[in-house]
């Protein structure tokens, strides 16, 4: 097996569904962590160095120096995990898709984004509003001031939907494509956005090309998610797939991210309640349109079944992967 076999299908396919159980089981463990870092935190400083040299100047020059800024970070990731992907194949035919499976398990975040949605619910119900607004405050943007406890419960359940596809289901649809390499390219992508893919007087011009490169990498990634929860929601009453699909219909594309609105919608129908709609950022008001026709009075118990949804999503994702990885190579 050549080190190239190792990032193309269906062979990446059996490496995603190793990484995909390796996470799940053992997220990201603080002492590698403490010792090494994490591959987002290599990436931002690469980004917050790029930033810092070439976001500077006139807007049209802030917008080329942004582009710019993506063409290196895109070049230096991808030569990275290239050189990674080659050291992995030369371990042999087995032996070379379990370094390569540990490295891709740090892309995806199923056990981390459980956990912080999980505290959510618990400080709700263990120290009240104050607690349910400090530990939401953790995964969103918006003022937590700002939320009352249906609000907060609907920003952890916004957050878990959202980040579901961006950060589960987007980096193991990149691995499945192209192994670690297109993995991580994504993942990249992805940190680019959220550092400086903002409207901001310092980010509009800068982060325009990571912005608009994140829509585009998203976008298969945010209907698989959308279908996820409609297969997941099968499991959890008998209703929830036919109202998750309607809420899709309706409300996906009215949400002012041409992606986040898909996972939102699909979550929002199959719990029976309303989600986004207005809210504030920085104290400013953002008019969004709400995904689902249900109850905006959501609690704690609407965490734990959305976190109880979202695990049965993730266990079907990790079936699509690890049945695509028999079917490959079976034929």
């Amino acid at each position: 097996m050549s080190w190239l076999a190792l990032a193309h299908p269906p062979l990446t396919f059996a490496v995603l569904a190793l990484a995909l159980a390796i996470e799940a089981a053992a997220g990201y463990p603080d002492a590698l962590y403490r010792a090494l870092g994490h591959p987002v935190t290599w990436i931002g400083r690469l980004i917050a160095a790029l930033d810092a040299a070439l976001n500077r100047g006139s807007f049209a020059r802030r917008r080329a120096g942004g582009v710019l800024a993506v063409l290196v970070l895109l070049a230096v990731v991808g030569a990275a995990a290239l050189t990674l992907t080659a050291l992995a194949g030369l371990a042999g035919p087995l032996a070379g898709l379990v370094p390569l499976a540990l490295l891709c398990a740090s892309l995806p975040a199923q056990r981390s984004l459980h956990d912080h949605v999980a505290r959510v619910a618990a400080a709700l119900r263990d120290e009240g509003l104050e607690g349910g607004r400090r530990a939401v405050s953790m995964i969103v943007g918006r003022d937590p001031a700002t939320l009352d406890e249906a609000a907060v419960c609907r920003a952890a359940i916004e957050s878990l939907a959202e980040n579901f596809s961006d950060g589960i289901v987007a980096p193991a649809v990149w691995i499945g494509i192209g192994g670690l390499p297109s993995g991580a390219l994504y993942k990249a992508v992805n940190t680019a956005d959220s550092m400086i893919g903002h409207r901001t007087p310092r980010h509009e011009a800068f982060g325009w090309a990571a912005a608009r490169l994140d829509d585009v990498v998203n976008l298969p990634a945010s209907r698989l998610t959308a279908g996820l929860i409609v297969a997941a929601a099968a499991f959890h009453g008998a209703h929830a797939p036919r109202r998750a699909l309607a809420a899709i219909r309706r409300d996906a594309r009215k949400h002012r991210s041409p992606n986040a609105g898909w996972p939102e919608a699909a979550m929002a129908g199959a719990l029976g309640l309303a989600l986004a709609g207005p809210r504030v950022y920085g104290g400013h008001a953002v008019e969004d349109a709400w995904m689902g026709d249900g109850r905006p009075e959501a609690g704690p118990t609407d965490i734990e079944r959305a976190l109880a949804l979202y695990r049965t999503a993730c266990a079907l994702l990790w079936g699509l992967a690890a049945g695509a990885a028999a079917l490959g190579l079976l034929l």
